[in-house]
């Protein structure tokens, strides 16, 4: 039987998604650990998307096999129970045998949250990014205009990216503000390795008017990391959702991170 499980953490003290050798605290490995435990088996999972150290995660989705019908409220109850307090599940349901939680999935969606003010964050620490000074939001949102479509994204690709092509559908793209907080928001079929963090480096660089609006499209251009912008900090990184066909029944997350 497969099972589709929605889970949600901080990503603040785990060295990303993928489980390491040696010593190194995962959220895979800490996920794949509680599931063996309430299963009493060896569970390994499959997830919608590998963040990255420090990046945080609403609505998560993975799955596993399980050879027996347990029903889906206690699954969450009990995982809880041996999950750390800085990942808890969300929902969990049977799906059909061909559901992948990586290849089934359409569309995802991250937002990416600055803390804008002279004072830098205590509560909201390893939450939020922050940036003081002046920033253009309307030149940002305008400039990250230039990046919705189809697109080789090679400039806003890590050296360490393993994906075949860098070639992506961005669906929207968005700049907004409310209060302190600056919200990025980016949605796409799929991303490449840091691919949300470079574009956001790239647009602070419009936002703070060292590069022009135009530069961003210039970039998609170039093909060339090396003239983007630096790579933004993990902190202020959510995945906020992942879509399916319909067919599968998987839940929506519709409450990306808000802090006004």
């Amino acid at each position: 039987m497969r099972i589709a499980l929605g889970i949600e953490y901080d990503g603040s003290q785990f060295s990303g998604w993928q489980q390491q050798k040696g010593d190194v605290r995962t959220v895979q490995g800490c996920l794949e650990e509680a599931l063996s435990k309430i299963a009493d088996q060896r569970i390994q999972v499959v997830c919608a998307g590998r963040t990255d150290t420090g990046v945080h995660a609403l609505n998560q989705v993975v799955n596993f096999d399980f050879n027996q019908h347990r029903d889906p409220k206690a699954w969450v109850l009990g995982l809880n129970t041996y999950l750390p307090d800085d990942i808890s599940a969300l929902w969990m349901r049977p799906v059909a045998d061909d559901f992948s939680a990586r290849f089934s999935a359409f569309e995802r969606s991250y937002r990416y949250v600055i803390q804008h003010r002279i004072g830098r964050p205590a509560l909201l620490n390893k939450r939020v990014a922050w940036r003081y000074g002046d920033l253009d939001v309307g030149k940002m949102h305008e400039a990250a205009q230039a990046l919705v479509g189809e697109h080789d994204f090679s400039s806003f690709r890590s050296s360490q990216c393993q994906a075949k092509t860098a070639t992506r559908e961005m669906r929207s793209v968005s700049v907004t503000k409310e209060g302190d907080y600056i919200y990025i928001d980016v949605c796409a079929n799929a991303f490449l390795h840091h691919q949300v963090r470079n574009i956001v480096g790239s647009l602070i660089e419009v936002g703070k008017t060292v590069k022009p609006v135009e530069w961003m499209a210039e970039l998609v251009t170039v093909k060339d990391r090396k003239q983007a912008g630096p790579t933004a900090p993990a902190d202020g990184l959510y995945l906020v959702n992942v879509k399916y066909p319909a067919v599968f029944g998987i839940p929506e997350c519709h409450a990306p991170p808000v802090f006004t």
